[in-house]
C-alpha cells in the first residue's frame, strides 16, 4: 500500500479540539512541513502533546502565536515568551510534566497501559490530586498513559509502505509518538520505495504509519548557538 500523500491533504484529518503529538526536541527534529501545513489550515482549540512548544517564530511556536492552541502538555518551555505569557494570562493551559515521565506517559499510551508508578514528582505539585502509593518503604504518584487522535512525527528516511529510520537525535520522542495515535502521519526527508530500507534500519514500522510525507527546504535552525571563547593567548 503506498501511503504517501501531501501535507495538506494528510492535514485535512484535523479538525478543532483534536489532542495531537508532535515529536521533536527544541526545534531537532520536529514536523517543520506538518506545522505549516497545520497553521494554514487554521484549525483551533488544539491540544498538543510535545516535549516543548517550539520558540516565538518556529515550530509550535506559530501554532501558538496564532492562537490555535489551548492547552500544552509539555516537559519543558522555556525558550516562548508568548506561551509564557498565555500561561499567565491563563489564555492558554499548560501541564508540565518531568521529561521522563512525559516520555513513559506516551510509551504506556502506544503499549496499552493505562498508568504506572513513579518516584518522580512525589512531593512537589507534580503530585496534587494524584494518587499515591508506597512500594517497599519509598512513595510513588500513579501517572495516566497519554494518547492522541493524531501525530505528527518526523523521520530521516521513510519508504512508500511507512516504514521509517530517524538520525541521531531527531529520533527523540517520534518512535513512540508513532505508537501512541489512532492516526500517525510521518514527514520525511526522503521517500523511497518500498523495500529499499534496510530491514535492520527501520525504527518504526509501518503498521504505525498510516500516511507519509515529503519534506522539503528544512531551515532546520538551531534553538541556541553557544560558541567556545577563543583564547587571547591564540591557543
Amino acid at each position: 500500500m503506498n501511503k504517501r500523500t501531501t501535507a495538506e491533504k494528510a492535514v485535512e484529518r484535523v479538525t478543532d479540539g483534536m489532542t495531537l503529538m508532535m515529536g521533536g526536541f527544541g526545534l531537532c527534529g520536529i514536523p517543520e512541513m506538518l506545522i505549516k501545513a497545520l497553521l494554514d489550515k487554521g484549525c483551533k482549540d488544539l491540544t498538543i502533546i510535545s516535549n516543548n512548544g517550539g520558540v516565538d517564530d518556529a515550530g509550535i511556536g506559530l501554532l501558538i502565536a496564532a492562537n490555535q492552541v489551548k492547552k500544552m502538555i509539555s516537559s519543558y518551555i522555556g525558550e516562548n515568551k508568548a506561551l509564557e505569557q498565555r500561561m499567565l494570562d491563563k489564555t492558554l493551559e499548560v501541564e508540565l510534566n518531568p521529561q521522563g515521565t512525559l516520555a513513559e506517559r506516551i510509551r504506556a499510551g502506544g503499549a496499552g497501559i493505562a498508568g504506572f508508578y513513579t518516584p518522580t514528582g512525589v512531593g512537589t505539585v507534580i503530585a496534587e490530586g494524584k494518587e499515591i502509593r508506597e512500594f517497599e518503604g519509598r512513595k510513588y504518584v500513579l501517572e495516566r498513559a497519554l494518547k492522541a487522535d493524531i501525530a505528527f512525527v518526523k523521520a530521516y528516511k521513510a519508504d512508500t509502505h511507512g516504514n521509517l529510520t530517524y538520525r541521531k537525535t531527531a529520533r527523540n520522542f517520534n518512535p513512540v509518538m508513532a505508537t501512541a495515535a489512532h492516526y500517525v502521519i510521518a514527514e520525511a526527508e526522503a521517500v523511497v520505495d518500498a523495500g529499499l530500507l534496510r530491514p535492520d534500519d527501520i525504527m518504526t514500522p509501518g503498521i504505525f504509519v498510516d500516511a507519509v510525507i515529503l519534506g522539503e527546504n528544512y531551515e532546520k535552525r538551531i534553538e541556541k548557538r553557544t560558541n567556545r571563547p577563543t583564547s587571547s593567548k591564540g591557543a
